[in-house]
Order: structure tokens, then C-alpha cells, then sequence
């Protein structure tokens, strides 16, 4: 059921995405990646190792809608009777208005792991697609500062029947053309007990995460350097902390 109404949501979004006059201005981009470890929210989706990404907009007025990929690993092996597919793929859409000095950010995203087979826990498995509703509200009160929040939730969170949360606060500073930092604070909630596990054993239904760093621009080239940490250690289905203190260099190019 979640995976048919996300992707009823995803496809009213991106109708509306495309439902413009033909007079709008049309935008097209996209971008490859190579990081050195995919976080997602403090946690490591690639098992502490490096990911390929990419992804590709599209835009007109206050309309987006978009698709990004990454691989990924959750640490499951075949024993387990878990396969994350070895590939994650988002699709997103939404509005970007403007309120004064407020500009928001209001969208849809589901994730989805093609080739991902459900383990052999409850009655239906373990389902890992799930989507997300999304309000992001900023402003820009010196020039190049950026100020802003985010929620973010899900009525049926990745392997989980029940609802998950996350919200936080961000800001970023544009330097120059070529160098800009950035930060967050947020914390992300699952409504059920114990959905995270620890690596001392216990577990916890919430945690923090916090990250700062910088951006450059060289030759075409986004390179990102980025402290992430969370103060919950956080392990992955082969026991492994993916929630731990690193540094993640991130290089991207535009297409």
C-alpha cells in the first residue's frame, strides 16, 4: 500500500511539475558523483565505503521535479536472508514559492531499491521503499548567507510499518563564485521502539546528527569536504558502526 500511494504522489507531483504554460522557461541539468562514503542523515548507506551517484532535474517557475541514484550497502549478506539490490533510486517533486523573504520548498520523494528482496521477518517482509513529504522554508537575510529549516516525514518509514520524523536547521554561506560552507543540525524519530540498534547492544528509536564543511568550485569540478557525526553509534546489518565521527570528501560534476 505505501509503495502505491508514494508513487501516486510522485506522479501527481511531477504532472503538476510538467503542467506549465508553454510560454515557462524550461531547465534541464544533471550531475555524476564520486564519494568517498555515502551518509544519509549521519548514517552510512555504503557500508563506511566509497558510491557512485547521479542525477538528473528538470524545472520551470516555481516547478522541479527530479531522479538521483546511488549505489549503496547495508551490510546484509546472503545468509541473512536480506538484499538491499546494491542500488538506491529517488524520484522527487515539488514547488519552490516565495512568501516575502521566505522561500520554501515544498515536495514529495520516495526512495526505492530495485532488486532489493524482503527478508523473511513478519508476515509481508521487510520492505525498504518508502517516500517522504517534504517543508523546507529559508531566507536570505545578508547576501550570500542562506538561514533555513526542514521537515521531513514519512507515515511508513524504510523497513518499518510505522511513521518516521526528521526535521532540523541548516544555514550556508557563499564566499565566492568558488568556495561556499555549509552546515546542519537535525534529528531524525521512528515511531517504533528499538528501531535503531547500537553497536553496545541496545537500541533507540531516535538519534542526532550533525555536519559543517566546504565547497570549491575548480575547472568544472564541485569538490566537498565534510565533518559528519551523530551521537548515537548506529551499526548496519553486518554489525559495522555506520554512524561514527568521519570526514567525507565528495567530487562532482555537472553535465
Amino acid at each position: 500500500m505505501k509503495k502505491i500511494l508514494g508513487l501516486a504522489l510522485l506522479a501527481g507531483a511531477a504532472t503538476a511539475a510538467t503542467a506549465v504554460p508553454a510560454s515557462a522557461e524550461v531547465s534541464y541539468s544533471g550531475n555524476v558523483a564520486l564519494t568517498s562514503n555515502y551518509v544519509f542523515r549521519g548514517v552510512s548507506q555504503s557500508d563506511n565505503g566509497p558510491a557512485v551517484q547521479g542525477g538528473f532535474d528538470v524545472s520551470s517557475g516555481i516547478f522541479y521535479a527530479g531522479t538521483w541514484a546511488s549505489s549503496v550497502d547495508f551490510g546484509w549478506d546472503s545468509g541473512t536472508g536480506f538484499d538491499d539490490g546494491g542500488v538506491e533510486l529517488d524520484l522527487y517533486a515539488g514547488l519552490k514559492p516565495t512568501l516575502g523573504p521566505v522561500a520554501f520548498d515544498i515536495g514529495v520523494l520516495g526512495y526505492f531499491y530495485p532488486g532489493s528482496e524482503d527478508g523473511s521477518v513478519g508476515p509481508e517482509g521487510v520492505d525498504l521503499d518508502y517516500y517522504e513529504l517534504k517543508f523546507a522554508p529559508s531566507i536570505t537575510p545578508v547576501e550570500g548567507l542562506t538561514l533555513g529549516a526542514a521537515v521531513y516525514y514519512s507515515p511508513e518509514f524504510t523497513g518499518s510499518t510505522d511513521s518516521g520524523l526528521y526535521y532540523e536547521a541548516n544555514a550556508a554561506f557563499t564566499i565566492s563564485d568558488m568556495f561556499s560552507v555549509s552546515g546542519a543540525v537535525g534529528k531524525q524519530t521512528v515511531d517504533q521502539v528499538g528501531y535503531f540498534v547500537l553497536d553496545d547492544g541496545t537500541a533507540t528509536d531516535e538519534y542526532t546528527t550533525w555536519n559543517v564543511g566546504g565547497t570549491m568550485s575548480v575547472a568544472g569540478f564541485g569538490l566537498d569536504l565534510r565533518y559528519v557525526n551523530a551521537d548515537e553509534s548506529i551499526t548496519n546489518g553486518a554489525g559495522n558502526e555506520v554512524s561514527k565521527e568521519t570526514v567525507v570528501f565528495t567530487i562532482k560534476r555537472a553535465l
